[in-house]
């Protein structure tokens, strides 16, 4: 099944500044080969449901790794079957309307 996801990430124990964590699941869901989109509070993500929730916990594993104690994140969730739709659809579908 196609997702949508708008994931929030906010690494907790070390440093004010998360980009270096934020960077690294970038490359995370390059490396997967899905869709993403970054923005100024977080990252839209589409693809297979398995391989999206997958890459989310990979950022959560590497994170860890670099040292952060604790990982918060916030999940939004969208699917649809009624047809194919892509994150740019959504987007270019509003812009048609301005």
């Amino acid at each position: 099944m196609k997702v949508h996801v708008d994931l929030c990430l906010i690494p907790m124990g070390g440093d004010v500044s998360v980009s270096a964590e934020i960077a690294v699941c970038q490359q995370i869901f390059q490396k997967a080969g899905l869709s993403h989109q970054l923005h100024a509070f977080g990252t839209n993500i589409e693809g297979e449901w398995d391989e999206v929730m997958a890459a989310v916990k990979e950022c959560h594993q590497q994170v860890h790794q670099l040292g952060r104690v604790r990982v918060n994140s916030t999940l939004k969730i969208g699917t649809r079957i009624d047809r194919e739709q892509s994150l740019s659809d959504k987007v270019a579908s509003v812009k048609a309307k301005l």
